[in-house]
């Protein structure tokens, strides 16, 4: 299994999975679809939305081991 890093750009945790998008819609991330989410990594993207990126890497990482079950 693939595991998300904060160095990841978004588009990468994006194509690997869509249900990753509703952990960063919850941590203000709205524009997941903006020039930006192709060349940003989470843990940039995060610094702009006042996100812990550690946080958010727990819960996408959580989430994707669960559906390996």
């Amino acid at each position: 299994m693939k595991k998300v890093t904060k160095d990841m750009i978004i588009r990468d945790i994006l194509e690997l999975d869509m249900g990753t998008a509703e952990f960063m819609f919850n941590a203000g991330m709205h524009c997941l679809g903006c020039p930006s989410a192709n060349g940003e990594s989470l843990e940039d993207a995060c610094m702009v939305h006042g996100a812990d990126a550690d946080e958010l890497v727990k819960q996408i990482n959580e989430y994707l081991e669960s559906k390996q079950t």
